[in-house]
């Protein structure tokens, strides 16, 4: 009897324990439900990118689920119709799980060696420098500052502020719309075919108003809009390092990781040669009856 209470008494303690040792389970919020398939509020906002969220999280979340039952009903009519018994159907998806896999293992493999495939300011500079002739304006390029004001005579008092040499921010400040805005787009050159382009006329004063010259003021939507061209770069220039820096770490870089890729299967492919893991056919033309490629072309399975 004291065996039996003893052996109670411990299975209690362990099934206590046991209880105890659970994982809790987390709180859901189930946003739609479509036949046995239910979609949470955690995997929707798992699904849905941050800056989408950012701007209007209650929006995206309403426009995820909708989505998300469009799909289920879709996924359910094609399991009713055996879809994917139909002819062909097989073959295309083990093509497109096939590719699936070659990319998701590429982009593991390149990620093996990111650390060693950054690119140095320094080194899209030299790239630039030494290509130089390769990188022309294909069209005349402006600077330009662009003034929106409430009223007529503010932009009036803008003009004649700036033409007695105050400086443009604390003009902008003091009578412009979007102020930090239009402070930060007057700081780079823009392609004369985008500049002022969201008000065709400020777009054809900037086509004939010379460096330092302010165009008339125009008003439209109930705003006063005027320009003042500040510098500008002929069609077949050069230009500024710092408008291509971002773009030529980015080239240089995947560039990097295409010869790195390469470079890792080209290794696989000498391996399995090693190991006679490989064999290789010549291919025959069927009217000729001849081989028309070399079993050697395969040893590079990529170009570089």
């Amino acid at each position: 009897m004291i065996y039996s209470r003893l052996f109670i008494t411990s299975l209690l303690v362990m099934l206590l324990v046991a209880a105890c040792s659970k994982p809790k389970k987390t709180d859901t919020t189930v946003l739609a439900e479509v036949g046995p398939t239910q979609l949470t509020t955690e995997e929707a906002l798992h699904q849905i990118p941050a800056v989408v969220l950012q701007s209007d999280s209650l929006s995206a979340l309403q426009q995820y689920r909708d989505d998300w039952i469009r799909r289920q009903l879709i996924l359910q009519e094609a399991d009713r119709l055996n879809f994917t018994s139909r002819p062909g159907m097989e073959e295309k998806l083990r093509r497109m799980r096939e590719e699936f896999i070659l990319q998701q293992v590429q982009d593991y493999i390149i990620s093996e060696f990111e650390e060693d495939l950054s690119v140095s300011e320094q080194e899209a500079r030299d790239y630039y420098q030494q290509h130089k002739d390769r990188f022309v304006l294909d069209e005349r390029y402006v600077r330009y500052r662009h003034l929106v004001a409430a009223s007529n005579a503010e932009a009036e008092s803008a003009k004649r502020e700036l033409m007695q040499g105050i400086d443009w921010e604390t003009v902008a400040r003091k009578y412009s719309k979007y102020a930090e805005l239009k402070i930060r787009e007057s700081e780079r050159y823009w392609p004369i075919s985008v500049a002022g382009s969201d008000i065709r006329m400020l777009n054809r004063y900037l086509q004939i108003i010379g460096p330092s010259e302010i165009s008339p003021t125009y008003r439209t939507g109930g705003e006063y809009h005027f320009v003042q061209l500040l510098d500008e770069r002929p069609e077949g220039d050069h230009p500024d390092l710092d408008w291509l820096i971002g773009q030529i770490k980015e080239w240089l870089t995947l560039e990097k990781r295409k010869r790195a890729f390469n470079t890792y299967v080209k290794n696989l492919y000498l391996q399995g040669q090693a190991n006679n893991e490989i064999k290789i056919h010549s291919v025959i033309d069927g009217q000729t009856n001849q081989a028309v490629m070399k079993t050697d072309t395969l040893n590079t399975p990529y170009n570089e």
